[in-house]
């Protein structure tokens, strides 16, 4: 298994395909700090942790996960955002 790394640093991967990101389909690393790298189209190599579908309306965001997890949480910003994604390492 082949992850990327910033010095020890594991980067968590997220793959979103759908409406409302940059791109259609996007990729996105995430540091151990919270600092996010985005880059359009899929990231190589990726070890699927799990599957989500997010949908966000107004300031109002569902989400479900395949890890059975379903959350709605609220955010500052107003967008409307539908994506499937993809969480790995």
């Amino acid at each position: 298994m082949q992850i990327y790394l910033i010095g020890d640093i594991i980067l968590k991967k997220y793959i979103e395909i759908g409406f409302g990101n940059t791109w259609f389909i996007r990729s996105e690393l995430e540091d151990e700090d919270g600092t996010e790298t985005e880059v359009k189209g899929f990231i190589n190599p990726f070890e699927l942790k799990s599957i989500y579908l997010r949908i966000w309306i107004g300031k109002k965001v569902l989400i479900i996960d395949s890890r059975d997890v379903i959350k709605i949480s609220t955010k500052d910003k107003k967008k409307i955002k539908i994506i499937v994604g993809f969480f790995g390492l």
